[in-house]
């Protein structure tokens, strides 16, 4: 029902999704338009005894221009209306009986009620308004010159013109409303995974805030210290010292007024060190607490402090999903630190269900996070959560992507879940 697209004209119902919908217009401005023309000269000449010439060219101008209301409604009226009063005018000059229909007989009614249902499936209702106060205005000016008097059966021509456009404008105004409902959701839907990875990105951002600040802040004390600890230190590594320690410090303060405002007031849990790969033994145990047998495989490698926090992190989440999705399900979470090599022990994830292709990792060690979980044993009766977010793996996968890794995640054939995600150890890979 947009009137135009590009500054070309659509038709009625073009946006339709089914075709004969969209063919619907055509269809029926064809079938008025031939059973109205020679119903209109019909009439004109045999029951109203007007002139076979004139009543030709009244029913075209009548009836043809039905064809281009299905495009341009307001040009049809344009031509419609002036030729419907032409032909009450031209009415006066004959006589007629009393019983007929003046000023417009009924096959003028039938084309211009359909005119202003396509009116008011297109025009806003200023137009309408305008359209309906022109069509009651010429309805009660011809009958001051009514031939045989005037009575209620002569304002059906403004009363059923009304109706059409109030019918359409409705109509109309309830496919914008439609249509604007569908693209707030599908609008919101972007924006909820959108805020979703912002603000799964604004929590890493925090914990790598106070992973930073911590070596920072040990790089600004020992520079500090340098010269009590050290004995006989010279004058120019002195120097150096205490210029280290000064950048370190001014470093750490641009972070921490730059990463400052993720912080809010209530957030004092943050401020404890951060989880690592000792601490996701706790998780598995508080899992196999609610029910399900969980299988640990530790790992008691010195990882990157940004590598463990994101391996607990992976494990929590694919561990709450568990809980959520599979209660009571059998899980094997396993830790594994694999050789540089390709193809020296350790398994090498397939393609990612999700579109993402494991990498290679030729060339450098990497930590492998495997998370996967049986079917459960009976199906469960209802979400444990309701109105979640279904975003989980968007902050995994941000997670991953942060410290250069890979992560695939997808169903097992026999119903089970896997979470398999590579993240790389050695310092050229993280950078």
């Amino acid at each position: 029902m947009t009137p135009v697209e590009e500054g070309r004209p659509r038709a009625l119902l073009a946006g339709a999704s089914r075709r004969w919908v969209r063919l619907l217009p055509w269809a029926v401005a064809f079938v008025l338009c031939v059973v109205l023309l020679p119903t209109t000269i019909v009439v004109l000449t045999a029951d109203y005894g007007l002139n076979g010439g004139v009543a030709s060219a009244l029913a075209v101008a009548q009836s043809a221009p039905l064809l281009l209301a299905v495009v341009r409604p307001l040009h049809a009226w344009y031509v419609v209306f002036a030729a419907d009063v032409a032909g009450a005018l031209a009415l006066l000059g004959v006589d007629f009986e009393q019983r007929l229909l003046w000023p417009f007989p009924p096959m003028e009614l039938v084309g211009y009620v359909a005119l202003c249902l396509a009116l008011g499936l297109r025009e806003r209702r200023r137009t309408l308004v305008l359209v309906w106060l022109a069509t009651a205005g010429a309805n009660v000016g011809l009958g001051f010159v009514a031939p045989h008097g005037s009575g209620a059966k002569e304002l059906l021509f403004t009363i059923l013109g009304g109706v059409a456009l109030l019918l359409g404008g409705v109509l109309r105004e309830r496919y914008e409303v439609q249509r604007r409902l569908v693209e707030q959701e599908t609008i919101s839907e972007a924006e909820r995974g959108r805020r979703t990875l912002l603000e799964e990105r604004a929590r890493i951002a925090r914990e790598l805030h106070d992973v930073v600040a911590h070596h920072m802040s040990v790089i600004t004390v020992q520079a500090d210290t340098a010269e009590y600890r050290l004995a006989a230190l010279p004058p120019d590594v002195r120097e150096e010292f205490t210029s280290i320690a000064a950048t370190a410090r001014e470093s750490l303060g641009e972070m921490r007024r730059l990463l400052g405002v993720l912080r809010n007031e209530e957030a004092h849990g943050e401020l404890a060190p951060q989880p690592g790969l000792a601490q996701i033994g706790q998780l598995v145990e508080a899992t196999a607490r609610t029910g399900g047998p969980v299988d640990f495989t530790p790992c008691d490698a010195e990882v990157p402090e940004a590598v463990g926090l994101s391996a607990y992190r992976i494990v929590q989440e694919a561990l709450a999903n568990v809980v959520r999705h599979a209660p009571g399900a059998a899980t094997h979470v396993s830790l594994s630190v694999s050789p540089p090599a390709a193809g020296q022990g350790g398994e090498q994830p397939a393609a990612g269900r999700d579109g993402e292709q494991l990498a290679d990792w030729r060339g450098g060690e990497r930590l492998t996070v495997l998370v996967v979980n049986d079917p459960p044993p009976e199906p469960p009766a209802g979400p444990l959560e309701v109105g979640g977010t279904g975003h989980g793996l968007v902050g995994m996968r941000e997670r991953v992507r942060l410290v250069g890794g890979t992560l695939d995640a997808g169903p097992l054939p026999d119903g089970g879940f896997r979470v398999a995600a590579q993240l790389p150890l050695t310092e050229k890979d993280l950078t």
